[in-house]
């Protein structure tokens, strides 16, 4: 499952990239299910998928068995959020997509 390249993350299309999710559905299990992700979500699960050599479906059933109560798409978010905060964490950089903010003024 691949897509067009993204455009830059600046300005509105950041913004409208943000506002306008994709609904995809999959098999989990057996079981039909819809995910409605924004496009930059979307791009960073298959690339996660793809590091992991796995199908898109079952990085998505996985994170479906992990998510207790919450909905499937903020799991699915909450997921890609830990992935590169953990990557991060390990490299020293801010992961590829992301914008660096300054920390909070302690003054």
């Amino acid at each position: 499952m691949s897509g067009p390249t993204a455009p830059s993350m600046t300005g509105t299309t950041a913004v409208a990239r943000a506002s306008r999710p994709v609904k995809r559905s999959f098999s989990i299990r057996g079981h039909r299910t819809s995910i409605s992700l924004e496009a930059a979500f979307w791009e960073a699960l298959v690339e996660i998928a793809a590091e992991r050599a796995l199908p898109l479906a079952q990085l998505v059933g996985a994170i479906d068995s992990a998510r207790g109560d919450s909905g499937l798409s903020g799991a699915v978010r909450i997921f890609i959020l830990d992935h590169y905060r953990k990557r991060s964490d390990h490299s020293g950089d801010v992961p590829v997509g992301c914008l660096a903010a300054e920390p909070p003024s302690t003054t």
